[in-house]
């Protein structure tokens, strides 16, 4: 838990850092390229092949490539039609699709108990933004969405992966971030723009603190917590940076939030995790071992 609370405080830098001097001034594929890259390059020395099945090296590049290059191309290009505080609002899904496609990878029936709790922490991000959005709202609505979603696979099958077939995370990292790599290669190869690259230092600074610190430390301290925590928490995590991220745009760039629906919405995603910790995971908890006991209440 105190992994993702970590990196939520890292992240909210970068939404407002790739909005603010990214976004519009640099070809969006060479951005996603050069965050993925060096987060690889972190993690190259740890890179093992004896040992290991190829099947199961595989798999961790696949979630890598969703959770990581797939959703930066998406993610990079969505901000071409958002504002930073549009592209916070519509995350506020994520939590759903966590829950559900873990339940769905996992085989296992769909928890109601997770999925209101999710919801309430969707109420509480969506009353943070209640208030207007842009002329471009459609298709930025289905770049983050399908980003959301890439997230949310990637999230949950590294997630699974080391339930059924682990190792170690350190390991486990430096295939995940070659998967993205590939991905984020590919699409510069095929759809960059070599002339519109970083043309001051600060672009440069913030291209490398968003790869080696955002991406390559933070994704493996995520991911990492995420494997100690149930679903229905990690996807609720998932809506922490919205406060934080909006808290990161009033103390930097003076952008004042709507205050009442600030707090409000908050406290609503506050609560959202009590909710969870206190009652909805435990009774998961409790009626999944009355399961394997065989007196499972009739449903």
């Amino acid at each position: 838990m105190a992994l993702l609370i970590i990196t939520t405080i890292l992240w909210a830098f970068s939404f407002s850092l790739i909005g603010e001097y990214l976004a519009g001034h640099v070809d969006s594929y060479f951005s996603v390229l050069m965050r993925v890259g060096l987060a690889a390059l972190v993690f190259l020395p740890f890179l093992r092949i004896r040992g290991y099945r190829l099947k199961t090296l595989g798999r961790y590049m696949l979630v890598g490539a969703m959770q990581l290059g797939i959703m930066y191309l998406l993610s990079f290009q969505a901000y071409l039609y958002l504002t930073v505080s549009e592209f916070l609002l519509f995350t506020v899904l994520t939590p759903l699709y966590i829950t559900l496609i873990y339940d769905l990878i996992s085989g296992r029936r769909l928890r109601w108990g997770y999925v209101l709790s999710a919801l309430l922490a969707v109420a509480g991000a969506a009353i943070i933004r209640y208030d207007r959005v842009s002329d471009h709202f459609w298709t930025g609505l289905l770049l983050v969405q399908l980003a959301n979603i890439s997230f949310a696979i990637g999230m949950v099958g590294y997630k699974r992966l080391m339930e059924v077939d682990p190792m170690p995370q350190h390991c486990a990292f430096s295939w995940f971030y070659l998967g993205a790599f590939i991905v984020a290669l590919l699409a510069w190869l095929a759809l960059g723009d070599p002339q519109n690259l970083p043309e001051t230092s600060l672009q440069w600074g913030i291209l490398v603190w968003l790869g080696v610190v955002a991406s390559g430390l933070g994704y493996f301290m995520w991911n990492y917590g995420a494997t100690q925590v149930d679903a229905g928490t990690l996807g609720i995590m998932n809506n922490m940076h919205v406060p934080a991220g909006l808290l990161v745009n009033l103390a930097i760039w003076q952008q004042q939030p709507h205050w009442p629906s600030f707090l409000i919405g908050g406290t609503v995603i506050v609560l959202s995790l009590w909710v969870h910790r206190r009652w909805v995971a435990p009774h998961s908890a409790q009626t999944a071992g009355d399961r394997r006991r065989g007196c499972a209440p009739n449903e």
